[in-house]
């Protein structure tokens, strides 16, 4: 029984983000295939969705904002219900990940009323397959492909009438297409060669400034604005003309061409023929170059708002790959050319995290402030408030330490160099050329007299710590490091150990080997040879009795340091362990590997005690607090996380089941959720037949298998407790009342006992218990006898009119599913025939009562509208008997004065 380590956040990377037109809630995509809902006001996840076998990466909701689409990168598409909390259908066409969606839900002026019908929705997708495709939501199938251009397809742009549609490229490549949804309604064109008829036409392209990847395109909600961003730190603003803007521009442009054809010809102006026809609108047009607005870094993602505070004048914001924000104006469209229009940085949300990989930490002696390091920055934290409290500008560190006192900070770079920093005056005291390459490891003696660096150029430094008066200031002492001795080794070093009894130091070379020295004559001791690969990390425990070595093989070995034999060799990651650290006077040791996991192990037993999830990174760097009671790591998705240790007991054989769990979804995943193979074919190789363009939303996980196993021991006790209840009647009847008196009922089920339940209603509540995403993946698990049985319950649910919804869902999806067996099945008639009476006398009353409900909320509305309307014209009518009263008495007044 261990303590248990906590952290919280999210369970995987986050993808994508869309926010539903209504408001208030967010659609968030994940890599591990998972869609939450999470609602702002709550702040909690409202709803889950799980159908996609790999990362969401693009969606959509509708304009009601009941549906959602996704695309994810095993090239499928899914519709949800988000009222239901249900997968509608899948969508299978495309050849490689979904890269973006649109739902088309209006249609221009000029498209048949037929088409307005919400059933007739169009959904259009892009992929890095260079396919362009328009599906139709009321058939599910795909109605056009279109080869829209010759490389990956990343960005999609619609205006808000829905009739332009521009599409981005890995090439730079702005393209634009019409669309017309009308003409899908119209069948085939009445023409010779009998073409069908096509909704997305090609129209041209669109020059862009930048040449790199088009990685999103954005139309303003509300002003004529079109925003491209390109794989770089800036995104270029188009001003959308008007149809007069336009006109004016061809007339401007046809005189000038006049004007010019006159002077070539020796004609006159007027001279020129006029054919009257109206100049074909070209893109650039209509799409005019405004703007440039750059960021300080790498663009990511810009968002735009939905209501303006002015009706010139926007914002866009962005979000930059350093891990910052930054909003910046874009200003109303002028025509002078005298003072062209410039963007503005507003505001920026640049601290206090780390813009790049966090590579070192290290805590200092009280564990109250945690200093982390990157590529350009060196940050000190508060552990306790985990606020940032200091922020300095350092090299490129990849290690650190605390020196005696808590008061200074160095820092081992990749240039070889030792930086020295001053937390109270937050300075850099002094600089040191240590190396000549890359300064991998840094480590203070016990004693904390002296430390010993490790470096590229196979140097092993020792330097004494020594104080010096200050230069700047009269009477104060700065601390400087002097060097002493150089050991020098025959290869590269990665990390460099003190053994805590001061007598050993360690030294983890590139060739995969350590070699132990005393510390005092740096007489070799011990060579520890075993990785395959180089030793990333090492430390030694508090008795000085064992060591640990991490490499990048994926093992940890644990040694004895008395004879240099290994006691044990441990496969601990999927990939590189990059660091190793004993918890305080203990043999229980941590390591972080690049698999983004952090797992805690018992050294005497060799066992793992726990795995904490969380980083959506490789884990670069790891500090252990000096009285083991929390642990820090940080990792390349530039956060630091600390993970605190609870009073709550841990259960090894809690933890094995849950890694066994995890290993059996993951499996289960391989084997339920392939693709159908031929019949009789068990080559996975084997020649796959045509896939179907729609199919069910499934995917079985262990929480569904779960579900389904609940389900079922809830159909055998309820079926168990009707048998008895029946033969118990069979075996009264015929008999006298003295007999009656002799037989006992049958005992109740004590969990039905328990919650005065009947069977039915026990099923009901069992049922009702699944989560909604999860419940049609449930009721698969269920073999047909159980379904059969399910039948009875759900014919005596409609009967009493218990939960209609759910009983019509559960009732449509088995139909949907058993079709075959049931329609085989003649005994199913008995249960079908009353089951289908009750449910549509229940399905009729439950209309009716929302029609009458219905017919009195227009019925309030009209009245509420009539007030107001009354309302309105008494205010004006008072407002207009007050004007002609004051003219009156005006009148009255000039004439007194005259």
């Amino acid at each position: 029984m261990m303590a248990m380590w906590h952290e919280t956040g999210h369970r995987a990377e986050v993808t994508c983000i869309e926010r539903s037109p209504k408001g208030g809630t967010f659609a968030v995509g994940y890599a591990d295939g998972s869609i939450r809902l999470w609602d702002v006001a709550s702040k909690s996840v409202v709803a889950t969705f799980n159908g996609h076998k790999r990362a969401v990466t693009a969606l959509a909701f509708d304009d009601a904002g009941a549906r959602i689409a996704s695309g994810s990168q095993d090239t499928d598409l899914i519709l949800w219900d988000v009222i239901s909390e249900a997968g509608l259908f899948r969508l299978k066409g495309h050849r490689d990940q979904i890269t973006n969606i649109r739902i088309l839900s209006k249609y221009p002026s000029s498209t048949p009323s037929t088409s307005t019908n919400a059933t007739s929705w169009l959904l259009i997708s892009s992929s890095k397959d260079t396919f362009l495709k328009l599906w139709d939501l009321s058939t599910q199938h795909c109605v056009q492909t279109v080869v829209a251009h010759r490389a990956e397809i990343w960005s999609l742009g619609l205006n808000p009438e829905q009739d332009l549609l521009l599409t981005g490229s890995n090439e730079g490549e702005l393209k634009a297409w019409k669309i017309e949804p009308g003409a899908l309604m119209d069948g085939i064109k009445e023409s010779e060669t009998g073409e069908l008829s096509k909704a997305i036409h090609p129209i041209s392209t669109l020059p862009l400034a930048s040449p790199y990847r088009v990685s999103q395109i954005a139309f303003h909600p509300t002003l004529p604005y079109l925003f491209v961003q390109s794989n770089d730190r800036s995104v270029e603003i188009f001003r959308v003309r008007s149809d007069d803007d336009i006109r004016k521009k061809q007339a401007r442009r046809k005189k000038r061409a006049d004007a010019k054809a006159a002077l070539g010809k020796g004609e006159k102006v007027n001279d020129v023929p006029d054919n009257g026809d109206a100049e074909k609108v070209e893109l650039t047009d209509v799409f005019s170059p405004y703007l440039i607005v750059r960021a300080t870094g790498k663009i990511k993602s810009f968002a735009l708002p939905e209501e303006m505070r002015t009706k010139s004048a926007t914002q866009i914001c962005f979000a930059l790959s350093n891990n910052a924000i930054e909003v910046y104006n874009v200003p109303k469209y002028t025509k002078s050319k005298e003072n062209p229009p410039e963007s503005a940085r507003l505001y920026s949300l640049d601290l206090p995290g780390h813009r790049t990989d966090v590579r070192t930490l290290s805590l200092s002696s009280d564990d109250t402030l945690l200093a982390s390091a990157s590529n350009g920055s060196l940050k000190i934290w508060n552990t306790h408030t985990t606020s940032c409290i200091r922020t300095l500008e350092c090299g490129h560190s990849v290690c650190s330490t605390f020196l005696p006192g808590d008061q200074y900070v160095v820092t081992g770079t990749k240039s070889g160099e030792m930086q020295i920093f001053d937390l109270s005056s937050s300075t850099l005291v002094e600089t040191i050329k240590a190396h000549t390459a890359t300064l991998w490891s840094i480590h203070v003696r016990p004693d904390q007299q002296a430390l010993v660096t490790g470096g590229a150029d196979k140097d092993v430094k020792f330097w004494n710590i020594e104080w010096r008066q200050s230069e700047h200031e009269s009477g104060r002492r700065i601390i400087s490091l002097v060097h002493t001795r150089t050991l020098k080794m025959t290869d590269d070093i990665l990390s460099v150990r003190y053994s805590p009894n001061e007598k050993l130091l360690a030294v983890a070379l590139l060739d995969s080997t350590v070699k132990v020295f005393y510390q005092d004559t740096l007489k070799f001791f011990l060579s520890l040879y075993g990785h395959k690969l180089p030793v990333l990390s090492m430390d030694i425990s508090y008795d000085s009795k064992l060591i640990v070595t991490s490499s990048a093989d994926k093992n940890v070995k644990i040694w004895g340091l008395d004879f240099g034999d290994c006691h044990k060799s441990i496969f601990a990651h999927d990939d590189s362990v990059m660091q190793v650290a004993f918890e305080k006077k203990s043999h229980y040791f941590w390591t972080a590997g690049k698999d983004k996991l952090l797992k805690y192990w018992d050294g005497d037993k060799f066992q793992n005690i726990q795995k904490l999830e969380g980083h959506h990174g490789e884990i670069w760097s790891l500090a252990v607090s000096n009285f083991a009671n929390f642990v820090v790591t940080g990792s390349h998705d530039k956060s630091i996380r600390i993970w605190e240790k609870l009073d709550e007991p841990l259960f090894l054989e809690e933890e094995r089941e849950r890694d066994l769990e995890q290993l059996y979804e993951s499996g289960l995943a391989d084997i339920l959720n392939q693709e159908d193979l031929p019949i009789g074919s068990g080559d996975p190789s084997a020649e796959v037949p045509t896939q179907t363009e729609t199919t069910n939303v499934s995917k079985q996980t262990t929480e569904t298998l779960m579900a389904g196993e609940r389900i079922g021991e809830a159909l055998e006790l309820a079926d168990r407790e009707v048998e008895a209840n029946l033969a118990y009647e069979r075996a009264k009847e015929g008999l006298s009342e003295e007999q009656l008196a002799a037989i006992q009922p049958p005992p109740r089920n004590p969990l039905l006992a328990a919650q005065n339940l009947e069977p039915e209603e026990w099923v009901l509540k069992t049922i009702e218990g699944v989560q909604s995403a999860a419940l049609h993946d449930a009721l698969l698990v269920l073999p047909f006898s159980k379904v059969m049985s399910l039948m009875v319950y759900l014919n005596l649910w409609a009967q009493r009119e218990w939960n209609i919804p759910l009983v019509s869902r559960i009732l449509f999806f088995l139909l949907k599913t058993h079709h075959h067996q049931i329609v085989a099945n003649r005994t199913m008639r008995t249960t079908f025939i009353p089951l289908r009476m009750h449910l549509r006398a229940a399905l009729l009353r439950q209309k009716s009562t929302i029609n009458y409900n219905l017919a009195a909320l227009q019925f309030i509305r009209r009245q509420t509208d009539a007030q107001r309307t009354t309302q309105f014209y008494e205010e004006v009518g008072l407002d207009e008997q007050k004007v002609l009263a004051k003219i009156t008495e005006g009148k009255k007044r000039k004439r007194v004065n005259i």
